[in-house]
Order: C-alpha cells, then structure tokens, then sequence
C-alpha cells in the first residue's frame, strides 16, 4: 500500500490529526521524546526504542513517530520467514488485543501493542488489531503503516488482505484494493467471495472515473470495469501533448514542483484520479514533504471525497438498493473520517487561526465526539465573527451529554448574538432554548423564546403547537 500523501515522509512529528486534540504542553514534551530517541538512534538503540514507545502511545494517530518506531525495530529484528495463516494465529501474539478492540478500547491495544511489536514487529495479528483500533479513532494515517507492515509480513494472508482491500476501497485506491482480492482469490473458500468484490470494485472504480471525480461526463475512452486507463486527446499539441512535455520536465528537474502539480491537474481532467494522485504523492517526496504540496493534496482529497459521495447519492436516485445505500454511507463516513484528520491537522499547524478550529468542531460535533467538539467551539467562541453560532453549536453539544444548564447558557448566547442577519440560525437557536426551557420547566422562559420564535415564523416546526400547550398548562396552573 502506498504512503499516505497527507502524512509525508518529512511532516512535522506535532502536526498528526491527534496531536491537535493534545494540549500544548503534552504535544511538546512528545516532540522532545521524539528529538532525543532520535538523537540516540546509533548510540544506544534500546533507549531510542523506549523513546519512540512511548511517542506511539502518547499519540498514536501521529505516523512519523510510527514509521520511526517500526522502522528500528525491523533493524534490531531482521525479517524471518513468515506468511499465511500462521504468522496470524499461530504464530502471532496479538489475538488479545482483538477482545480490547471489539470492546472500543483502543488506548489498551497501543500500550499493549508496542510491546508485542518490540519483541516481533513483524506480528500481522498485532499489526491488524492496532490498525483497527485507529480505525475507530479516525487516525487513516497510522492505520495506513499499520496495514503496509502487516501486509509486507505476511502478504498472502487472507485477514490481512481483507483489512487492506476495505482501506484501500475507502480512500478510493481500487486498484490496490482489487489486488488484495486477486492475491487470495485462488484460496478455495474465498474464491467465490474474491470474485464478487474485484468485480463490485471494478465497478465502484468505473463509475467514479465515469464520473470524472466531479460529476462531469467522462472523456472519450474512459476507464473500462477491467481497469484500462482513459484515452488521452490524440490532437497533436493537445493535451496528450502537454502531458509528455510535462512528464520530460519532471525528468529533467524532479524539483521542479509546479510540473507536478500541472500535470496532476491533466491527469486528473483527462486519465484518473489514481494517476493523479501518484503523480502528487512524487511531488510530495521530490518536495521533502513540502508544506504547501501536502495541503494541495488534502485539498483534492476532500474535493475526490465529496465527489465520490455526490456520485453515489446520483447511483442511489435511479437505483435505490440496500448495496447501493450501504455504499452511500461508506463514504460518507469516510469522508467525515478524513475531513477529522485533514482539519485536525491544520488546526494543529495553524493554532492561530480559528477556522481550522472551528471547521473541526464541526465535523467533530457530526461524529458524535461531542466532547472533543466542545473543547474546539470553546477555543473559537471568542472570535466576533462567530460567537453566535459557535454559542449554537455549543449548546446542541451540551445537551448531547446531558449538561442541560451549559447548553442553556449557550442558547441564551446565541440568541442574544445572532441577527437577522442570520435568520435560520436565530430561529434554531430560539427554538433551542425554548424547547429546552420547558424540559426544564421553566414555562417562563419557554414562551418567551417560543414567542419570539413564532413573531420570526409561525409556522416552524411544531412551535404553534408547543405555545398552546404553554397556554393550557398556564390556564390550569391559574
């Protein structure tokens, strides 16, 4: 599988998707652990291994100190003969992290994990259990190494290949996920099995180059379910044209950072995505990971992200099946999965700037991790610009766990911040604080917000009808 474009082999070790919900202080003294271990790599390995340990488990969505950690173990411990289903259940230790797993706790799996993997960092069961535990945290990057390694341990086995076809269909490396299948098709009981994903893939992959990632019809000659690749324009000096003369820059002076990103936009106009994106993941190592071609990556991931889920709701239209709503909602979780790291990690390298911030608490919030919302709307809620509907925001958290005081004083905020302006959101908020006042029976305070809201738009929701049983309540209360 290949590296993940968003990471980068020279990313800076603080700005993983977790390291934004670290606070400040435990961001640098993992950094310091980072710099010491490797500053002992020749020295003294053993300490340097304890360094980079402990790095892994204080920020397990972090893949530079992951690449760091596997990569001196695997020189302390020279690969040996493995593979199949033994490396897995035989031979593998990590089959307890798997019940820590299923119970969602995935801290437990890194602190146990690392230590199967410092006495066997070529163990595929305690590789595969530590990739789905970030699997559950949304940490793509990490579960990414964790996947190549167990796949290089033990690259015809079948859980494995599993594992790295569901990731790599995800991110849309259908190719990659096609030749995990074809890799353990010729095993008898997967056969059949085998053959019905490389052909759903083949498909899922057809439709999105039909697509042209951007809901544009596809150019003459696309992709075909077998896999061919588009037909470029024939024209002389046509684009086919640019594409050679940009590929002959790019041989002359891999350097040369704006061929890249040039011939990635033809690629992806007129071939595929996936060459695209091969052509960006080049620049990003020619660059030394280069901050401005890591975020040009991420920018095209959530815009491929979004397209595929456009692409889908449009199948789902004409053909409304259970596999085809199951498909919809794959991707979108996928989506919201990298729209998490991607924003994460901008908020991280950007603390100043309260839209990362903001924009994470979003998706944050759309996930269901309100408590990680909370702590991010609560670093924005001092920008002017916002205060309204961050206050908004804030409050539907709180209520979310039932701390029904704090989502009142923030629907209080909001309705005292939000104009006219923003109508929709003054009317949401409203209709918050009323309905909440009266669970919490405080009728004043209900028909005041109820009110207001009614005088705004009568006929929102069920206002009318929450006012009238104001009312009644009022007369029997009298």
């Amino acid at each position: 599988m290949a590296n993940d474009p968003a990471s980068g082999q020279a990313a800076d070790p603080a700005a993983s998707p977790s390291s934004a919900l670290l606070s400040p202080a435990e961001r640098s003294r993992l950094a310091q652990t980072f710099q010491a271990g490797t500053k002992n790599l020749t020295a003294n390995a053993d300490y340097a291994i304890e360094m980079y340990t402990a790095c892994v488990v204080g920020d397990p969505g972090n893949a530079v100190y992951l690449q760091a950690f596997l990569g001196i173990l695997r020189k302390k411990h020279p690969p040996k003969k493995s593979g199949g289903l033994a490396s897995l259940f035989g031979g593998s230790k990590g089959g307890g992290l798997w019940k820590k797993v299923n119970a969602g706790q995935s801290r437990d799996v890194f602190k146990q994990g690392v230590d199967i993997l410092k006495a066997s960092p070529y163990d595929s069961g305690a590789l595969l259990a530590m990739a789905e535990a970030c699997a559950q945290l949304s940490y793509s990057a990490t579960r990414q190494v964790y996947l190549k390694s167990a796949l290089d341990a033990a690259p015809a086995d079948p859980e494995v290949n599993r594992h790295c076809a569901k990731f790599a269909a995800e991110i849309g490396e259908y190719d990659q996920a096609i030749a995990c299948w074809v890799r353990i098709g010729n095993v008898k009981s997967l056969a059949e099995e085998a053959e019905k994903e490389i052909a759903r893939l083949q498909v899922e992959k057809t439709i999105a180059a039909g697509q042209g990632m951007s809901g544009r019809p596809a150019p003459s000659g696309a992709a075909k379910a077998g896999g061919a690749k588009a037909a470029a324009p024939t024209a002389e000096g046509g684009e086919k044209g640019r594409v050679a003369e940009l590929k002959a820059t790019i041989r002359d002076n891999p350097a040369g950072i704006e061929s890249y990103l040039e011939l990635a936009d033809l690629l992806e106009k007129e071939a595929t995505v996936e060459e695209a994106h091969a052509v960006l993941k080049t620049a990003l190592s020619a660059s030394g990971g280069d901050l401005k071609i890591r975020e040009h990556i991420e920018d095209r991931q959530l815009r491929w992200g979004k397209q595929k889920v456009l692409a889908a709701e449009r199948r789902l239209e004409t053909d409304d099946t259970p596999e085809q709503r199951a498909a919809v909602e794959r991707l979108r979780a996928a989506l919201l999965k990298q729209e998490v790291e991607i924003y994460a990690a901008r908020a991280a390298r950007y603390p100043e700037n309260p839209t990362w911030k903001y924009e994470l608490a979003m998706r944050l919030k759309l996930a269901g991790s309100f408590t990680e919302a909370i702590k991010q709307f609560q670093e924005v809620l001092g920008d002017s610009r916002r205060k309204g509907v961050v206050a908004l925001e804030l409050g539907e958290c709180f209520q979310k766990i039932k701390q029904y005081q704090l989502a009142m004083q923030n629907y209080v905020t909001a309705v005292e911040s939000l104009t006219d302006r923003e109508i929709d959101l003054r009317k949401r908020a409203l209709y918050r604080a009323g309905v909440l006042a009266s669970g919490l029976e405080d009728l004043d305070g209900a028909k005041k917000y109820l009110s207001m809201l009614a005088s705004l738009d009568f006929g929102y929701r069920d206002v009318a009808q929450r006012l009238d049983k104001l009312g009644s309540v009022k007369d029997k209360g009298g």
